[in-house]
């Protein structure tokens, strides 16, 4: 049986396309073979983080996120393919978190982290009834764009109601008030510097004027000691010669007290009249 050239090139390209589906599907098997299944269960917004999504440990990328579900109105199922060699353990969390401030695009995107923070380095094995191991969530720390712009908005309309209430009618006025006076507390300080300049002028050419008073008073002071303290010496020396004088009396009345009654002349010998 003799096949066309047509049936012999289909016949050829349904043989490649069965060697690629076996391929890919081999390639299938061995790479899930190296991936294993994670849930983890969160409350918290997860805007922006989508399938395939990375997952990283440590900064290192171990995995990519298989789907992102909402199971109710509060909760959010999210299933992720971890590499089998990654140090995943009980005491591993899960942190939804982002990189640039756009959750799409090439500004940022959204990523999960996870990291181990506890002591538990047991394996992680699934609660009875679930089909894969749950990772606990750890608090959101997205960053984005909108969450940006809606807390600058809420800051921004914050510091507006602070201003408008504290900013009514008589504040204004009293600050009006206020800086008119301060203007006029300028204004006098300038003119009171201006007199303290002409003050200080004076002072000066006062003292240049009182330079020969006091040159002149201190060259007469020099004349006077020189004239009245030799004067004061001699006065102070006979003063001294004075005291001698009668510290000697003195003795000498304590010796012989008729001194006083005869006076200082000596008295006569045998024989001699008084």
């Amino acid at each position: 049986m003799k096949y066309g050239i047509n049936t012999k090139a289909k016949f050829l390209f349904a043989t490649c396309l069965l060697v690629s589906a076996i391929v890919v599907a081999i390639w299938y098997l061995f790479s899930a073979g190296q991936y294993a299944t994670y849930l983890v269960e969160t409350r918290d917004p997860v805007s922006g983080l989508i399938a395939e999504a990375p997952i990283e440990f440590h900064g290192v990328e171990v995995g990519k996120v298989k789907s992102v579900r909402l199971v109710d109105a509060q909760t959010v199922d999210i299933l992720m393919s971890i590499d089998k060699t990654a140090p995943v353990t009980a005491a591993t969390v899960a942190t939804i978190t982002s990189r640039g401030l756009a959750t799409r695009g090439f500004t940022g995107y959204v990523f999960i982290a996870l990291e181990n923070v506890g002591a538990d380095s047991g394996p992680l094995i699934p609660r009875p009834g679930d089909p894969y191991p749950t990772i606990a969530a750890a608090p959101s720390k997205g960053m984005t764009l909108d969450t940006v712009m809606s807390q600058a908005n809420d800051n921004l309309q914050t510091v507006t109601t602070l201003l408008a209430s504290l900013l009514d009618k008589d504040t204004i006025a009293s600050l009006t008030q206020s800086a008119e006076n301060l203007q006029k507390v300028t204004q006098a300080m300038v003119e009171n510097t201006k007199k303290m300049d002409a003050i200080v002028a004076n002072t000066e050419r006062a003292s240049r004027q009182f330079e020969p008073l006091v040159k002149s008073t201190h060259e007469t002071i020099s004349a006077l000691q020189s004239q009245i303290l030799p004067e004061s010496y001699r006065v102070l020396a006979n003063l001294d010669n004075l005291s001698t004088s009668l510290t000697a009396f003195t003795n000498r009345i304590n010796r012989d007290p008729s001194i006083l009654l005869r006076g200082t002349a000596p008295l006569p010998g045998p024989g001699e009249k008084p």
